[in-house]
């Protein structure tokens, strides 16, 4: 089949959109929105700055393709783990050890959370796509929390949408406060046998939360 003229430049408008992403991702993550700068992301991405407003507009559309990207990434690797297939004692296991171990790996995750929320969330406010990102990825939790209640192995009546918000913050809230975390407990949290301890420690929570018989927890 004849490939017409327009699909090189749209593979090449395609490879320029994700070349600016990454290098978009690097600058806010590194400095935030306030302090991150269009001509920088264009330096990094080692393209020219008009593209990036022909592609994106400004720097709160940049910003916020950047934060679509993010939510995106993270669902679709939750997604690539089937939990839906696993015995959902262990489902639930697993979304908190890989959610904790996504944190690690991916600590502009975090920094680009924290920054849209120094801006009271005003790039995300309506956005229906991370909307609905966020409610496929609830109602894959209210299915394994149902079919655990089920077997008899989950207590009845526990809101998914809850327990995702502690699985994140019992992993977030420890990786974005570790500096201070530091000075104030005194050792350091990002230590090996540190992050292994508070992966368990965060496992003990959740299982506690959502086992019929907390004992089973370990």
């Amino acid at each position: 089949m004849a490939v017409t003229p327009s699909a090189p430049r749209l593979r090449d408008a395609d490879k320029s959109q994700l070349v600016i992403l990454s290098a978009a991702m690097d600058e806010f993550s590194q400095y935030g929105y306030a302090g991150a700068r269009v001509d920088r992301i264009a330096e990094r991405a080692e393209i020219n700055k008009r593209l990036i407003y022909y592609y994106f507009g400004n720097k709160d559309e940049l910003f916020l393709a950047v934060l679509e990207r993010t939510y995106a990434d993270i669902r679709a690797a939750e997604q690539a783990l089937h939990l839906d297939a696993m015995d959902p004692v262990e489902a639930i296991r697993q979304l908190v050890s890989f959610t904790w171990h996504y944190y690690l790996e991916h600590p502009e995750f975090i920094t680009l959370v924290n920054s849209e929320n120094l801006h009271e969330a005003r790039h995300l406010a309506g956005n229906e796509r991370v909307r609905e990102l966020q409610q496929a990825y609830v109602k894959m939790v209210q299915g394994i929390l149902e079919r655990g209640a089920a077997t008899g192995a989950f207590r009845k009546g526990i809101d998914a949408a809850n327990l995702c918000i502690t699985i994140a913050a019992v992993g977030f809230y420890y990786l974005s406060n570790q500096h201070t975390g530091r000075a104030i407990f005194g050792h350091d949290f990002t230590r090996k046998s540190a992050l292994a301890a508070r992966l368990q420690f965060n496992l003990d929570t959740v299982m506690r939360l959502v086992l019929r018989h907390p004992e089973q927890a370990s």
